[in-house]
């Protein structure tokens, strides 16, 4: 069967998927991970494994637009009146997650290097289902300013986090060596790669801007943008995410045109993040849940009571505004690609335990994704940022 059967598949079934779900007051992402999960390989397999897999440059598009899309709310205006409070809670928020899940697997006798990383693990977040429910219901106010800015900088602390739980791990099963000190310094070399870059990006968008003027331009050069930063981040082992976002914060500070590019991406993103939640709703694997047992119920609660909490001592740490102190936390729940792909270098660091690393964190995407933009709904509702 051709491509472009498969791609108007996707398309069709998230739309209508995302009108049933709406009927019953969810976010249309639920619905288009839905859609996935049923036209994929593991239920009616509409989608074979094969065709899943060739589809993944939707993912890859829509990650870096997405990371494009965070990056604006980077003003510079913005910061200075936030000061630390989106700094503060990403780092409460993320470490308190890693923190709960490691000290309640330890509490429960498991392993103490399965724990650690799976902790570490925890403190990642999924920045894609939170936006799109901040798109499709136009939510605006503290809080959603706020949890831009936090989940922006959540998988900078996540990826500092896991490299620090990977350095313990390598040093006690590899003593000796000094695998463990690079293994630290990696992440933080990373992050500070894929910002730098990504700055570089955003001053060098605006040199075609000064001689392009006409919309579909202009939209041409933001997609060719997009694209060479994510080709970027993949060639030189960077974060697509991190660098994608580094370069729209850097345009809309520098350019004067930038809140009108940001509008011209959004133009045709929705297309692109509508197939992005139903090839990931279609990678889903319902089967793999009765197989997760206790380590993977105590990772899925106790990871959002850690995120909660850390959200909630860190807003009240900076005298936040209360509707953020009482609902930032429910909006942190989703969890996606970030934590698959830590997931996939913490079982190959522990290849006795990769297959309960991997079917932990398989699990809890799958819990997360389909009632994390519910939850975030919930959260945006009751601080009032939403208007139905």
């Amino acid at each position: 069967m051709s491509v472009f059967f498969y791609l108007a598949l996707i398309l069709f079934s998230g739309l209508i998927f995302g009108r049933i779900v709406k009927l019953i007051r969810l976010p249309n992402v639920t619905g288009y991970l839905i859609a996935g999960l049923l036209i994929g390989p593991h239920i009616f397999n509409l989608l074979s494994l094969e065709t899943v897999s060739q589809l993944n440059i939707i993912s890859e598009m829509a990650l870096a637009f997405i990371a494009f899309s965070i990056g604006s709310e980077f003003k510079l205006s913005y910061l200075k009146k936030a000061g630390m409070t989106p700094i503060v809670i990403a780092l409460f928020e993320a470490l308190l997650a890693s923190v709960f899940v490691t000290g309640a697997l330890l509490l429960f006798g498991f392993d103490f290097h399965i724990s650690l990383l799976l902790g570490a693990i925890a403190a990642a977040t999924a920045p894609a289902a939170t936006i799109m429910v901040v798109k499709q219901y136009n939510a605006k106010g503290p809080v959603t300013n706020t949890l831009l800015s936090v989940v922006a900088l959540d998988d900078a602390v996540a990826l500092m986090a896991f490299g620090f739980a990977m350095a313990v791990v390598n040093a006690m099963l590899n003593p000796g060596q000094n695998s463990a000190v690079v293994t630290a310094i990696m992440p933080l070399l990373e992050i500070v790669g894929s910002v730098v870059v990504g700055v570089v990006l955003g001053f060098l968008f605006n040199i075609p801007l000064r001689f392009f003027k006409k919309h579909s331009n202009r939209l041409i050069i933001t997609c060719g943008f997009v694209f060479l930063a994510n080709a970027l981040a993949t060639f030189a082992g960077l974060s697509s995410l991190l660098l994608c976002m580094s370069m729209g914060a850097s345009l809309i500070n520098t350019a004067s045109s930038g809140r009108e590019i940001f509008k011209i991406a959004d133009s045709i993103t929705p297309p692109i993040y509508l197939m992005f939640f139903v090839v990931s709703g279609a990678e889903l694997d319902i089967s793999i849940i009765p197989k997760i047992g206790v380590i993977g119920v105590i990772y899925v609660v106790v990871r959002v009571v850690g995120k909660i909490s850390g959200a909630t001592l860190g807003a009240w740490l900076m005298k936040a505004p209360e509707t953020v102190r009482k609902y930032i936390g429910l909006t942190l729940v989703p969890q996606a690609g970030v934590a698959i792909g830590l997931s996939l270098i913490a079982s190959n660091t522990l290849p006795e335990h990769g297959k309960t690393i991997r079917a932990v964190i398989l699990c809890a995407t799958l819990i997360y994704e389909l009632v994390g933009p519910a939850i975030t709904k919930i959260g945006l509702k009751k601080a009032g940022e939403i208007k139905e």
